[in-house]
């Protein structure tokens, strides 16, 4: 994530959701939780703050029990909605 504002994010939680059958199943950088399809990432305590043109990165590893509407194509699900506390990302 990158800060493009003016000012420091102090506390950061990002959305996003999964397609149906996805999980994250590992996840550095940051503390996941899940209901369903919907995910929410919260900081690590050392990367809590991201200042004006500063960037945070979290990666995380996932697993797919779903169809993901591609015939023959398992695993190509991509995350989609993105929010950055509450507001809709770019």
């Amino acid at each position: 994530m990158t800060n493009l504002g003016a000012g420091p994010i102090d506390g950061w939680r990002l959305g996003f959701d999964l397609p149906d059958g996805q999980a994250v199943t590992q996840l550095w950088n940051g503390t996941p939780v899940q209901d369903g399809s919907a995910v929410t990432v919260t900081p690590a305590g050392w990367n809590r703050s991201i200042p004006a043109g500063g960037t945070v990165e979290f990666g995380f590893l996932g697993s797919n029990e779903g169809d993901d509407g591609d015939e023959g194509d398992e695993g190509d699900g991509t995350p989609e909605g993105f929010t950055l506390n509450g507001s809709r990302c770019r």
